[in-house]
């Protein structure tokens, strides 16, 4: 399998992309983190090719952190910035969705670029978090705006239905990829979001796929634990309401299996079942917390699922229940467990 993706021409980025929301503020819900050591991790990842990174302007801290980053790369003589692929996002609050505008977008776009040490925005990937309140397509198309004028690169879309992406697309907003909540638990994108972006070119970036580390050896066999981050707080939902924990022990027990017979780990079979998915342009996002993940995000793209192991997957997983709805249909309804775990009123803080 190819380990880069060609988002758009001449617009190149790694399959496994570094993911860092598990680095912003509030995250982590017991201990801190070793910022000089995920320093660290962010060289050796882009030494080894996995050059592309994925923030957020509602990522507390993370913007400025990769800015530096950016600093200490312009100070070396390996790897430069012009090497490296920042993707952030666009994210209006939801108290602030019914006043923005073409200044709102731009002022937070700013920010980023100021953040982030960087004379444009690679990928800004827009979120909307209610469809009930007009305005998502305008807003989008601000980014168009922004991206005639120098300040973004392309454009994205992050947690939309096949339904909502297209308005924007149609309304002539080139939108080059859109990010996803994917993995073997949460395959609410294969109901009609996959197809619709494969019929329209557009680039999957799956998100979740490990499932804020519950696809792990550490889990096999175990009783229920506490979350020990908001990402599992989030996705042992999912577990609940998908598998269950006595079906998800056996999928570990699966994977396990699976990922014996090819020398890696339950992270890295878990990641090729949804990058191996027929049809599909998608690339990983695969959280990095210390300089200890850097080996095993870099195994996942070398080697292949076989047709046998994908089909023992997928085999098993029929047997469950998907979630219901489109993609983050549940976190936006109001009274659903889902959505009352969001934080939606971040941007402007």
């Amino acid at each position: 399998m190819e380990k880069r993706l060609d988002l758009a021409p001449g617009y190149s980025i790694s399959r496994v992309i570094n993911g860092c929301w598990q680095l912003s503020e509030g995250h982590t819900l017991r201990g801190g983190l070793d910022f000089k050591d995920v320093m660290r991790a962010f060289h050796m990842l882009a030494d080894q090719g996995l050059t592309t990174f994925d923030c957020a302007d509602i990522y507390t801290g993370v913007e400025e952190f990769l800015g530096e980053f950016v600093k200490e790369l312009k100070g070396s003589s390996g790897v430069s910035p012009d090497d490296i692929q920042i993707h952030t996002k666009y994210v209006p609050d939801i108290d602030a969705l019914s006043r923005v505008d073409f200044q709102y977008t731009e002022n937070i776009i700013d920010r980023s670029l100021k953040r982030l040490n960087r004379d444009a925005l690679d990928l800004v990937q827009f979120h909307w978090w209610d469809y009930a309140v007009p305005g998502a397509v305008e807003a989008a198309g601000h980014m168009k705006k922004l991206k005639d004028k120098g300040k973004i690169r392309h454009i994205g879309a992050t947690n939309f239905d096949a339904e909502h992406l297209a308005e924007i697309v149609d309304a002539g907003v080139p939108v080059v990829s859109v990010q996803a909540q994917y993995s073997v638990f949460d395959r609410r994108p294969e109901k009609r979001l996959l197809d619709y972006c494969k019929a329209n070119n557009i680039a999957v970036l799956c998100y979740g796929t490990l499932a804020g580390g519950y696809l792990a050896e550490r889990w096999r066999g175990s009783a229920m634990a506490k979350p020990e981050t908001r990402s599992q707080v989030k996705y042992l939902q999912v577990i609940e309401d998908t598998l269950g924990w006595k079906g998800y022990q056996g999928l570990l027990e699966l994977l396990g299996n699976i990922a014996q017979k090819h020398a890696v780990s339950i992270a890295n079979a878990a990641t090729r079942f949804i990058l191996d998915q027929p049809g599909m342009r998608s690339a990983a996002i695969v959280g990095v917390r210390s300089s200890r993940h850097v080996a095993s995000n870099a195994k996942a793209l070398s080697f292949e699922l076989s047709a046998a192991d994908i089909a023992e997957i997928r085999q098993y997983l029929d047997n469950y229940a998907v979630l219901d709805g489109e993609p983050f249909e549940l976190e936006r309804t109001i009274g659903s467990k889902y959505r009352e775990i969001m934080k939606m009123n971040l941007s402007e803080e």
